[in-house]
């Protein structure tokens, strides 16, 4: 076989991974296949940006942060300013105010101080690294969908529990994006370990990374689509 016969067939291989990357499975609440669907392609078809995915990871991390730590310096510890024993002639080192920091219960040097460790970046940045977490994912298939049935769920973990058993997601830390926070699922779901949930004009590309797997509520990929992909307006 040729050099170009063998890149030929890679490029081949690749996009035939990729196409079937993009078709997920959809299970009932039993854990059966019921069908399958495809990945919307503008959000789950982009290139690797590791760099603008590192930025993002940083900028999420550093605007969590509230910036409250404080310490007190001499002048705000409250205490006496007054030298605590005369300057020469008692054979021990010179000191002033037991505020100082060397003495317990001092002030501090060079503590934190409160401050704004806010960072930034634009909405197509943000948008970018979203897609390219999600197309990751996708191309890992470590995506299902659940059906519609999900909605109109009894409020009970133990059969939510015996699904994820049941596709082999118990043990998995697995993020389920509904298209609405409704209070059922919420409640079948909460309690068991490893599941987060969260709404799909919430999802952000921390979320994605940080979790092995992601089910998608079938109605919560169009939600998802219209918020994201839907234009200029909806962007996040």
């Amino acid at each position: 076989m040729t050099d170009k016969q063998v890149k030929t067939t890679r490029k081949t291989s690749k996009a035939a991974k990729e196409t079937a990357a993009h078709e997920i499975s959809v299970y009932d609440m039993t854990g059966k296949v019921v069908k399958s669907v495809k990945l919307p392609e503008e959000m789950f078809s982009t290139p690797d940006h590791p760099t603008l995915i590192s930025q993002y990871v940083r900028v999420y991390l550093a605007n969590q942060r509230q910036g409250t730590s404080s310490t007190k310096t001499r002048s705000e510890v409250i205490g006496s300013t007054k030298k605590i024993y005369r300057q020469k002639g008692t054979g021990r080192a010179r000191h002033g105010a037991a505020k100082a920091p060397i003495f317990v219960g001092g002030g501090v040097t060079f503590g934190p101080r409160p401050g704004d460790h806010s960072l930034s970046m634009t909405k197509k940045q943000k948008k970018t690294a979203l897609f390219s977490a999600l197309s990751i994912k996708a191309r890992e298939q470590s995506i299902i969908a659940l059906s519609e049935e999900i909605n109109k769920v009894e409020v009970k973990t133990k059969p939510a529990f015996a699904m994820l058993k049941t596709i082999d997601l118990k043990s998995k830390k697995t993020l389920l994006v509904l298209s609405e926070m409704k209070a059922n699922v919420v409640k079948s779901f909460r309690n068991i370990p490893g599941i987060e949930i969260v709404p799909a004009a919430s999802i952000n590309p921390y979320m994605v990374l940080t979790h092995d797997a992601l089910i998608f509520a079938e109605d919560a990929l169009p939600v998802m689509k219209s918020h994201f992909a839907g234009g200029e307006k909806n962007e996040n």
